[in-house]
C-alpha cells in the first residue's frame, strides 16, 4: 500500500496510473475503520484496477464541535487494517491540505429538498460540509467509481447530487449496510457506546424490522408510533423515525403497496447519535 499525505503527490501518482489505462475506485472514510469499510474496499477492488481509500475527519460537516472532538481516531490500526486487506493507496491529508485557504466562507451547494429533511433538518450545515470535502476529494482523485455505504442513505443521495452539480462522470455505488450479529449497523460511533448502551442500541434494528414486517397491515402513523416506543423503552432520545420514498426521500403518510420505501431512524444513546435505515416494500 502506498500512503500519501500531500494532494499533489497523490494527483501525480494517479495521473500516471490512468495513463497506463488503469481505472480508479475510491472509498472515502473518516477512519475508525471496521468490517463495513472493508466490505467497501473489497467491492472496490472487484471492480477497479486501483483502490484509493481516504481517511479524513472533516471538521466542516460537524454542526456540534463536541461531536467532532469526540470522533474516534484509530489511525495506526486503520493503516494495518487497510494493508491487510490489500488496499492500493491511502490518502491521509491534514485539514490544511484539504482547506489550504481555511474553512471560512466556503462554497455553497444547492441541494434542494434533501437539505431540509431528516439529517438536513437535525444537523443544519452538515450536508454542505459533506459536499465541501467530497468535491475536493473527488476532483483530486477523479475516480471512475465511488463506493459508499447504505447506512448513510441520505448522504449517499447528497453525494449523487453533488456529482451531478460538479459534472463528474464518476459512477456511484451504494453498498449494503454491514451489521453485527445482533443486527446493529456497523459504525465507527459504536465504539463510543458502553456495555449497557451497546445492548440498548440494537433496538434501532428491531424498530426497523418491525416497520418492514408490518408495512402492509398497519398505517404509517401507527408504524412510526410503535417504532418510537421500541426505541424509548431502550433509553433512546429520538431525532426522527420516518418512512420515505426510496428514490426521492419524500416523506410518506400512506403506502399504496407498490412503491419502494425506506425507513430511517436517528436517535441518541446518551451522547452517541446513531442512524440506520432499511429498504421496505
Amino acid at each position: 500500500m502506498v500512503l500519501f499525505k500531500k494532494a499533489d503527490d497523490l494527483r501525480h501518482y494517479l495521473e500516471q496510473k490512468k495513463k497506463q489505462g488503469l481505472n480508479v475506485g475510491f472509498v472515502p472514510t473518516m477512519g475508525a475503520l471496521h468490517a463495513g469499510h472493508i466490505s467497501l474496499i473489497t467491492t472496490a477492488k472487484s471492480i477497479s484496477d486501483i483502490t484509493v481509500c481516504s481517511i479524513f475527519v472533516n471538521p466542516t460537516q460537524f454542526n456540534d464541535p463536541k461531536d467532532f472532538e469526540k470522533y474516534p481516531s484509530t489511525i495506526e490500526q486503520d493503516i494495518l487494517f487497510l494493508e491487510k486487506n490489500k488496499t492500493d493507496v491511502l490518502f491521509l491529508p491534514s485539514v490544511q491540505e484539504i482547506y489550504p485557504d481555511g474553512s471560512a466562507n466556503l462554497e455553497h451547494y444547492d441541494l434542494g429538498y434533501l437539505e431540509t429533511i431528516l439529517e438536513g433538518k437535525y444537523r443544519p450545515g452538515h450536508f454542505q460540509g459533506v459536499c465541501q470535502v467530497m468535491s475536493r476529494l473527488l476532483k483530486l482523485v477523479m475516480p471512475q467509481h465511488l463506493f459508499m455505504g447504505q447506512k448513510d442513505y441520505q448522504q449517499c443521495m447528497v453525494v449523487k447530487k453533488l456529482i451531478e452539480l460538479i459534472n463528474l462522470k464518476t459512477i456511484f455505488h451504494t453498498c449494503p449496510t454491514m451489521r453485527e450479529i445482533d443486527g446493529l449497523a456497523m459504525s465507527s460511533r459504536n465504539m463510543r457506546l458502553n456495555e449497557e448502551e451497546r445492548k440498548n442500541a440494537v433496538a434501532i434494528y428491531e424498530a426497523l424490522i418491525y416497520i418492514k414486517k408490518n408495512i402492509s397491515s398497519i398505517t404509517i402513523d401507527k408504524l412510526i408510533e410503535h417504532a418510537k416506543s421500541i426505541l424509548e423503552k431502550n433509553n433512546f432520545r429520538i431525532d426522527y423515525v420516518e418512512i420515505a420514498d426510496a428514490g426521492t426521500l419524500q416523506l410518506k403518510d400512506a403506502y399504496s403497496g407498490k412503491e419502494k420505501l425506506v425507513a430511517l431512524v436517528a436517535a441518541f444513546q446518551n451522547q452517541v447519535r446513531l442512524i440506520d435505515n432499511m429498504i421496505i416494500s
